[in-house]
Parts: C-alpha cells; structure tokens; sequence
C-alpha cells in the first residue's frame, strides 16, 4: 500500500502522551478488513465459509446475482 511512518499522525496530551493516531483513509479501510476477517475466524463455522468460499472458483457477475435478486 505504500503507507510510511510520515503519513501517520500520533495525537498527545497536554501532558505529551499519545492518546490516538490519524492514519489516511486507505490504511484505515485495511486495519478495519482485517479486524473483520479476524472477528469471522473466531468462528468455527464462519472460517469454514470463508475457505470453502476462498477455494471457489467459480463466480458470477454483480449484474446477473441483480437481476436473480430482483434488485
């Protein structure tokens, strides 16, 4: 992705402790997916889906899985 520690901002206190970070928005989307993924595997049956769906190879368009949804 390219993040470098000069892209990221640490936030203190008056008393000059960190206290939080401001990280660009792409990094930001990254940390959030992979907390999912991780609060997914928690799950036996979840981490069972999720290989089962990575082992996949088939798939079909956005358009037609609409038009099957009636969306």
């Amino acid at each position: 992705m390219g993040v470098s520690e000069s892209d990221i901002q640490v936030v203190t206190n008056e008393a000059g402790q960190p206290t939080a970070v401001i990280v660009p928005i792409a990094l930001w989307k990254e940390i959030s997916s992979e907390r999912e993924t991780a609060y997914l595997l928690k799950s036996e049956t979840m981490r069972r889906r999720l290989l089962v769906a990575l082992e996949r190879d088939s798939s079909i368009p956005l358009e037609d899985a609409t038009a099957k949804l009636s969306l």
